[in-house]
């Protein structure tokens, strides 16, 4: 069996922003296969837009409070496309990086 795509890891992001690759380069088009979530101790949420700040919610995580042990979320399929660019808008999170294609 035939690999399908080479997947990719983001830099980690620590404050709202788009996401980048390893070389910081803003990532453009991507499809989003998995996620990885360090939290901080209160309850927060992680919010992927498509377009920017302003850009289409594709996607809202939120996190447990008083848990700081990291979570990996697998995307089913294909993942999710985002068509533009990656964006997130963090709360009470302490860094997150995506797995894309």
């Amino acid at each position: 069996m035939a690999m399908q795509t080479d997947v990719l890891a983001s830099a980690v992001r620590t404050t709202d922003g788009l996401l980048q690759d390893q070389a910081t380069n803003n990532l453009g088009r991507a499809r989003v296969k998995a996620i990885y979530i360090v939290p901080d101790t209160g309850a927060g949420s992680v919010v992927f837009k498509d377009g920017g700040a302003s850009g289409t919610t594709r996607m809202t995580i939120n996190t447990l409070a008083s848990s700081t042990t990291p979570d990996y979320i697998l995307l089913p399929g294909e993942g999710l496309l985002f068509q533009s660019n990656v964006y997130v808008d963090l709360t009470d999170v302490v860094s997150v990086m995506v797995f894309y294609a």
